[in-house]
């Protein structure tokens, strides 16, 4: 997904544009510390209207101009990390327009009109035109407008890649979708509002700061509000101007001006990494997790296991076997259920033939672990060894059981996984499918761990196939034989604990692990559970991509920490340079703290705003491209932090102010 550089000129002059926008009382009031700078700057300008000030002219309006100054930065530092996102949006919107729907009698009808359990048949060349699920058939799709990949994936029915996106274009033959959305609440519609920031709330960080913010705000307003007692004492007065400049110069405006824009940008980084989030929450947790949970199939691995053999028991023909796989795989639509028809076809020469029309069909559950039909020719099973072993208990005890499970070890030792097969009751032997591991997740799985973060595949394959896989992969742990009660048990087992646990699953089983996870990422070539029970999708289906997300959700938290930092000392820094020029001709005896020298008063207040009010843009590109994010533990990084940060905060208003005051002189500005 592409996106438009941060400083073009329409993206700025947009910015300037809302800046101004976002003037008004209803949106200032929810940042309280600019909502404050803006009274304040209200306040000095009827004082100006009135005359009421004994102040020069030309010094009030300066101080009216850099105050105003200091909340349009504000302003426009949001309004800049939200344009960005209208532009994706726009794009997004351009995808979304004049779709047209086909209806299986062949009527065409306007997308805006369908609704969910709506079918509609899409041809190659057609764009689809709403989200759904593929029923029948098999197409070549491309995604990139939704995922900016030009390679196309294959949306089929049945198992997890039957899940299709509105604006995505069939360029092969011919599937059939049942509609899953109702109108305005697809995943485009969601895309597009959650690019545009319609959708993003404050997260508890957030929230936590500028609760922070305010104190400091109330703090300082009520330190101000005790100086002109002090100047009272001293016999002298301190016009109302200097002290609202100088409540600006200390509350904390730099980190406020720039904590929304923090939050959009490192929204809008996460989509260019063709990756949604759903709330900014989701975000900052994927910063702090501790423990990943991964589905394999398809997720560590590419996802279409392939029959590859049968092993048949001593007493057992092949033909036998491959005749018994093939009749319980007729009623199977998944990749894994049609590569058995291949391997008896191809390997056996059997007619797969059509269902017998008196069968009935036993689908595949997570929870059985079974698939079959029983007809004519008797109960045909195939499924997991120790689930058919569960369902006949009187073979479970016989010598083909001890044999079965002979060679379960053996294909599982292989890395392969095993399924068993029976007729009636009785133990034929078994298929083996073979698993492909995606290429690169070793690698990145070692990063992982690097990050402090523990891996642990989750699985419905036995132990011994588990761990060959497991050790290939390079994860840390495995959950073999998994339920989708098994996954949430681990995952609550984990939170209970203590820790943050982040799921990766493309499947409708994983969807109430997806959702009970701190962060739940699902893939977009999954099943329109899986998306929607997680509060993140991968448009490019890469498991490996929470490597990218990890570290955008901790560089998020590291830029609002570094920025605070930076603000706060800033704040002191700032304290310490202008208090002792404004107030020494009251008390003499601060000018040994006037370690900078400023020329005047007047110059000390004016240089401090005029700074207070440059600091806002020029952060702002750190705020959108954020602090660079380094693999390290907590001390290091919050001792880099205070070296960098907090005494660059201590140091720029010295530099900053005093070099401001000499231009400030220079002219006689003040």
């Amino acid at each position: 997904m592409t996106t438009a550089s941060v400083f073009s000129a329409d993206l700025v002059g947009s910015a300037v544009v809302d800046a101004f926008g976002k003037l008004s009382p209803r949106a200032l009031v929810r940042n309280p510390v600019l909502f404050t700078t803006a009274v304040v700057a209200l306040l000095l300008t009827v004082l100006l209207a009135t005359g009421t000030e004994r102040l020069p002219f030309g010094f009030q309006v300066q101080l009216i101009v850099w105050l105003w100054l200091t909340v349009l930065f504000g302003t426009f530092a949001e309004a800049l990390a939200e344009g960005r996102g209208r532009a994706q949006a726009a794009s997004l919107r351009a995808t979304q327009s004049d779709l047209v729907a086909t209806l299986p009698d062949g009527r065409q009808v306007p997308a805006v009109r369908l609704r969910r359990g709506d079918e509609v048949v899409v041809v190659a060349g057609e764009l689809i035109p709403a989200d759904g699920e593929v029923i029948a058939g098999v197409a070549s799709v491309n995604e990139a407008a939704i995922t900016g990949e030009s390679a196309p994936v294959i949306r089929e029915a049945g198992g997890d890649r039957s899940a299709v996106t509105a604006g995505t274009r069939v360029i092969s033959d011919r599937i059939r979708v049942r509609v899953t959305q109702e109108p305005g609440q697809g995943f485009l519609d969601r895309m597009i509002a959650l690019v545009e920031g319609a959708e993003r709330q404050k997260t508890p960080n957030e929230i936590a700061l500028t609760i922070l913010l305010v104190g400091l705000t109330i703090i300082f307003l009520i330190a101000v509000a005790t100086i002109p007692g002090f100047a009272s004492y001293a016999g002298g007065s301190i016009p109302v101007a200097v002290l609202a400049a100088l409540l600006i110069t200390l509350i904390p405006t730099t980190i406020a001006a720039l904590l929304s824009a923090i939050g959009i940008a490192g929204m809008d980084r996460l989509v260019r990494f063709n990756v949604l989030a759903k709330s900014g929450r989701a975000v900052e947790a994927a910063g702090d997790i501790d423990v990943l949970l991964l589905d394999k199939t398809g997720t560590i691995t590419i996802g279409d296991r392939q029959a590859n053999e049968l092993r048949p028991l001593r007493a057992v023909a092949a033909a036998e076997l491959a005749r018994a796989a093939m009749l319980a795989s007729l009623a199977d639509e998944t990749p894994e259920g049609r590569s058995v028809l291949v391997l008896v076809r191809e390997k056996h020469g059997l007619a797969t033939g059509i269902l017998p029309p008196d069968a009935e069909i036993i689908p595949f559950t997570a929870q059985t672990r079974i698939s079959g039909i029983k007809g004519p020719g008797g109960l045909m099973q195939k499924g997991a060894v120790d689930a058919i072993l569960r369902a006949n208990p009187d073979a479970a005890a016989s010598a083909a059981a001890e044999e079965l499970r002979r060679l379960t070890e053996e294909i599982a030792r292989s890395g392969q996984t095993p399924l068993a097969v029976a007729q009636d009751g009785r133990l034929l032997g078994l298929l083996a499918l073979k698993d492909v591991i995606k290429a690169g997740v070793r690698e990145r799985f070692a990063e992982l761990r690097r990050m402090g973060i523990r891996t642990v595949m989750i699985t419905g394959d036995n132990p011994l196939t588990a761990a060959s896989i497991a050790a290939e992969a390079g994860v840390d742990d495995f959950l073999a034989e998994a339920t989708p009660e098994d996954k949430l048990a681990l995952i609550r087992k984990e939170q209970k604990g203590g820790r943050l646990v982040a799921m990766c699953g493309d499947g409708t089983n994983d969807a109430p692990a997806l959702a009970q996870a701190d962060v739940g990422v699902a893939m977009n070539t999954g099943t329109q559970a899986a998306r929607e029970a997680g509060n993140m999708v991968d448009l490019d289906s890469d498991p490996t991509k929470l490597i990218e997300i990890v570290g955008l959700g901790k560089q998020m938290l590291m830029t609002r920490g570094a920025l605070t930092t930076f603000s706060v000392a800033n704040d002191v820094a700032k304290y310490f340079a202008i208090i002792p020029a404004m107030f020494v001709a009251l008390y003499p005896g601060l000018d040994v703290l006037n370690v900078m020298h400023l020329a005047s008063p007047h110059s000390a207040i004016l240089s401090a705003i005029i700074f207070n009010a440059l600091i806002i843009p020029a952060l702002v590109p750190l705020a959108l491209k954020g602090v660079a994010y380094r693999p390290i533990g907590a001390g290091p990084l919050l001792a880099r932090n205070l070296a960098v940060y907090g005494c660059g905060g201590l140091v720029a208003p010295f530099v900053g102010i005093k070099l401001i005051d000499l231009v400030v002189a220079g002219l006689d500005l003040a």
